[in-house]
């Protein structure tokens, strides 16, 4: 098995769910573990001066919706470019992710499921009956990894992911880091397959 790739995401990016998908089988092929590392995106954009969406010049609010459109088409994957809840708060979830890779199961499925939650089905990421059924679907115990998901102990795993993605200079989510070179944005997840295959 090769070093695990580091995967820093939130789950309320549609950037990670366009990749979601694609990323996932990239590794799979390579024989290669995911290190999944949910970031506070708030805090990373904050560290670098970067605007939420909503408070950006139109002329960017504009092209990002040019680029989801024709990255769903690329990806071909539905994508709703004004869904219902957005931004929801996606801390829960992506404290279910941690919380998930540390009792030992693959949160892949999980995350997908999520991400297409919001960007797909226009459901609310934030809502604790949304995040139980999907986990109840996966056969998994809900009440058992939304409990560990709110301790104090993933609250630190959490927090300090966001420390190490400021730290190791990444720019925003998703970013993948494979041997210690980072690769910003499921578009360059191409060039991510190509430094695998070497």
């Amino acid at each position: 098995m090769k070093t695990a790739i580091e995967y820093y995401f939130t789950s309320l990016s549609p950037y990670a769910y366009l990749g979601h998908h694609t990323f996932t089988a990239i590794v799979a092929e390579h024989h290669t573990a995911i290190d999944y590392k949910p970031i506070k995106l708030g805090k990373l954009f904050a560290e670098r001066g970067v605007l939420p969406v909503k408070q950006r010049s139109q002329a960017r609010q504009d092209y990002r919706l040019i680029e989801l459109a024709r990255w769903s088409k690329k990806r071909q994957l539905p994508l709703n470019l004004h869904p219902a809840f957005f931004p929801a708060d996606p801390s829960l979830v992506d404290k279910c992710t941690i919380a998930l890779q540390q009792m030992g199961q693959n949160p892949a499925e999980f995350v997908a499921q999520m991400l297409a939650a919001c960007w797909a089905k226009d459901q609310n990421i934030a809502d604790v009956a949304l995040i139980q059924q999907i986990l109840t679907s996966l056969q998994l115990d809900a009440d058992k990894v939304i409990a560990q998901a709110s301790s104090s102990e993933i609250e630190a795993i959490y927090e300090a992911n966001t420390t190490a993605a400021i730290e190791k200079g990444l720019l925003g989510v998703p970013t993948y880091v494979y041997q210690d070179e980072p690769f910003w944005g499921q578009d360059r997840l191409e060039l991510l397959a190509d430094k695998l295959a070497q």
